[in-house]
């Protein structure tokens, strides 16, 4: 019962997030552009989002505990970090060449952590867990990659398994990664 008062609670505070979701199911799968965002029975859509809070489009204020899957430790829309992309905004967006910043910003992080021999920037943590799966396999010469039953560690293939959904087959101390979602092939 308290599931469907929940719901029902839900539903009455969240109309235009629902009617979002009935015009974006024609044109995103699920009504979003990643798994992640989807949450049942449908997504919230998100207005703004400001220090730790986010407002969806219905005026609900949330605590965001995800902060954008953690790259906004400041929270979102920081002030040191606006003024830093305005700055970049005003000298181009997304050149494929490098910028003497990238280059800064690669000897600041090895200032501040001197293990790091190289630095490669990645658009996205999926990306940045390819390049390290390859990068591994390249340095072992094994295409075997070990993985941790649970995490989220990126939007393909190999790391699809036993992810955010939590399932496995097994027991316990020995479990057996299933696929996360369809079109995942069994390595």
């Amino acid at each position: 019962m308290a599931v469907l008062k929940f719901l029902d609670l839900f539903e009455s505070r969240t109309k235009k997030s629902k009617a979002l979701w009935e015009e974006a199911k024609k044109s995103l799968p699920g009504g979003v552009s990643g798994s992640a965002a989807y949450l049942a029975p449908y997504p919230v859509y998100i207005d703004k989002a400001v220090g730790g809070k986010i407002v969806d489009v219905d005026g609900n204020e949330y605590i965001d505990l995800l902060l954008g899957g953690f790259p906004n430790i400041l929270g979102h829309s920081a002030q040191p970090i606006m003024e830093a992309v305005k700055k970049q905004l005003e000298r181009g967006t997304t050149p494929i060449l490098f910028q003497e910043t990238g280059i800064k910003l690669a000897q600041k992080m090895q200032l501040h952590m001197p293990h790091l021999e190289m630095v490669r920037f990645c658009n996205t943590g999926s990306e940045a867990t390819m390049f390290a799966i390859r990068a591994a396999r390249a340095w072992t010469k094994k295409d075997k990659v070990a993985k941790p039953e649970g995490g989220y560690s990126g939007q393909h293939d190999y790391f699809l398994l036993s992810g955010i959904s939590g399932r496995t087959a097994g027991t316990g101390d020995r479990p057996i990664p299933i696929a996360d979602c369809a079109g995942i092939p069994q390595f």
